[in-house]
């Protein structure tokens, strides 16, 4: 059975395009691209805050055996844009579902991976106040990514409509020696503490690379 990664491209707004058409040339089927923004404490940008602007998240979802072949596609494509133009990186699949059906995932194990992607999902308006207690237990800095949730049977109504809570969406990769200082910071925020107010979990990822001019 064909295995499969999914590859994270984050760049400035309206290069997401760009990306696609770069892992297109190389045999990509294609992508999605999301809208977040940049979070920088200062000058000095850390992975993922590449400064206070708006971002295009590209995910594209590839045979594994073509990763690698995808990857180059898009940083020599890139080698033409600004220094520090985004970041390329890849997670394993652990399951894929497709057209109702769930493949992959029994046999997954961890692996040892110098970086982790964090993703937590929150009511909106926390993004920064869980990126200010992700930075001091050590994260750089991260992208947030506007998103609402999901209304189920038994929600609050309103003039009988249901009320779909708008969220944010905070991604940040982390050294792997300071993803459990960081996720403690973040599980004990009062933000976070009421059931429904929002999710935390992580992914080992590999590949990591800054794209533009060298």
């Amino acid at each position: 059975m064909t295995s499969y990664n999914l590859m994270v491209c984050i760049v400035p707004h309206d290069g997401g395009e760009f990306i696609i058409k770069a892992a297109c040339s190389a045999g990509a089927g294609g992508g999605t691209v999301v809208m977040g923004r940049g979070i920088s404490e200062n000058r000095f940008l850390h992975v993922l805050a590449l400064g206070e602007t708006s971002k295009d998240i590209v995910y594209m979802l590839v045979p594994s055996e073509e990763r690698s072949k995808i990857a180059d596609a898009i940083a020599r494509a890139s080698e033409r844009k600004k220094k520090r133009f985004g970041v390329l990186f890849s997670l394993d699949s652990i399951r894929l579902i497709k057209t109702g059906n769930i493949f992959g995932g029994d046999d997954y194990m961890t692996f040892n991976a110098a970086h982790h992607m964090v993703s937590i999902i929150a009511n909106r308006g926390y993004a920064d106040d869980i990126m200010a207690a992700a930075r001091k237990a050590g994260a750089g800095g991260g992208t947030v990514i506007k998103a609402r949730g999901t209304a189920k049977p038994g929600d609050a109504k309103f003039f009988g409509m249901e009320i779909v809570p708008e969220k944010e969406m905070l991604l940040m990769i982390i050294d792997s020696e300071k993803l459990n200082n960081v996720l403690e910071a973040v599980r004990t925020l009062p933000c976070l503490a009421s059931p429904g107010s929002g999710i935390a979990f992580c992914c080992p990822i590999s590949d990591f690379m800054l794209l533009g001019k060298k």
